[in-house]
């Protein structure tokens, strides 16, 4: 069913409270003329450019100098979701980015390679579809992680699986699915058939926003074209392994023909974690519940005695690889708050020294010396 009579905002997920946190972006500038910096919505980015969607349409955008000098970390850079304030640029209608309004959440994993920094995927999201494929193996190690950065964010995960049908074990995979992500919707869905497509859909509503997460191949650009009913996203032939090729090569907000509204991210050969020790424990429910009962409050179900998580893998009632996962992911975490503070560190060094080498040029130049 098409909403109608919503405001072209309203239509992207504006709302009064999205009015009131602009208005104190708006104060933070100093703005004072009516009407000079307006709300848009980042529906698309490609690299330094942006394209934002607001009362009076879409437009090609670029980030203020002045906010670029202050956005110091990856993470503070506008992305796909967020709510920006833009003025006009240029004579070509390019609008300027001034500020992105404060997110009320994000999904977060730290960029690729050895680089310590975070990469925000998308902005104010409401639910984290998380697809995998029924045509490959289903890695239960990995739904883990994108279940702990997806509670992390403030979304409501929900796992599809995706291609159910080529014919695979549906059953057994629910199964598994489920083992590794509890109390989470699991789905199996056809983008062919149009199979689970229905169940999908009833997560979607009106002016809420999902984000579509998944490795490469597992048929994400087929489903968005099944949830819009047209040839959206440009997709590829399925190989004679049953895996797809990724095709989607940036992230995209659109608009569903109910009103609800989805992110489309390309497919992520590599995710690790950033920040997410409320989204690991949130990931593990299963093993905090279980933690309720150990003996020692501060318990690492290692081998204390009277560990009743411990004592669940002993009975079989909880996979010990599952209970490794959780030990992985937590190391990983901690490892990540070292660098996080080292690189912390080693920037405020580097400003004092900056600071300290202007001071020296500044003395030298009014008392001389050398």
């Amino acid at each position: 069913m098409t909403i109608e009579n919503v405001s072209p905002l309203a239509s992207l997920g504006w709302e009064s409270s999205w009015a009131t946190a602009f208005a104190v972006g708006v104060d933070t500038l100093g703005i004072r003329e009516a009407g000079s910096v307006v709300p848009a919505r980042v529906i698309a980015e490609h690299r330094e450019r942006y394209v934002v969607a607001g009362e009076d349409g879409e437009h090609s955008a670029v980030l203020a100098g002045r906010a670029r000098h202050t956005a110091d970390a990856r993470g503070q850079l506008p992305a796909v979701g967020d709510w920006v304030g833009v003025s006009h640029g240029f004579g070509d209608g390019t609008r300027v980015v001034r500020f992105v309004v404060a997110r009320r959440g994000a999904f977060i994993r730290k960029t690729a390679g050895e680089a310590t920094s975070a990469q925000v995927v998308a902005a104010n999201v409401d639910v984290a579809l998380i697809a995998a494929a029924l045509s490959g193996e289903l890695s239960s190690r990995r739904l883990e992680r994108y279940l702990a950065l997806a509670w992390e964010s403030g979304a409501m995960p929900i796992v599809v699986l995706t291609k159910s049908d080529l014919g695979h074990d549906i059953p057994s995979a629910l199964a598994a699915a489920s083992l590794a992500a509890p109390a989470v919707p699991v789905l199996a869905v056809s983008a062919v058939t149009g199979e689970g497509i229905d169940a999908l859909a009833a997560h979607l509503l009106p002016g809420r926003t999902a984000v579509l997460l998944g490795s490469s191949g597992v048929g994400k650009s087929t489903l968005v074209n099944r949830l819009l009913g047209s040839a959206h996203q440009r997709t590829a032939e399925v190989g004679d392994d049953g895996r797809g090729r990724h095709t989607t090569t940036h992230r995209e907000l659109v608009r569903l023909a109910n009103g609800a509204l989805l992110i489309d991210t390309p497919g992520m050969r590599e995710l690790q974690l950033w920040t997410a020790h409320a989204g690991l424990d949130a990931a593990f429910a299963d093993i905090e519940a279980l933690a309720e009962a150990c003996r020692f409050r501060d318990c690492e179900h290692e081998a204390e005695p009277d560990c009743a998580v411990l004592d669940a893998v002993a009975r079989g009632a909880l996979p010990v690889d599952r209970l490794e996962s959780w030990h992985r992911l937590r190391r990983e975490l901690a490892y990540l708050a070292r660098k996080q503070d080292e690189r912390a560190t080693a920037e405020a060094r580097g400003r004092i020294k900056s600071l300290t080498r202007g001071l020296r040029s500044h003395l030298r130049d009014k008392y001389g010396g050398a």
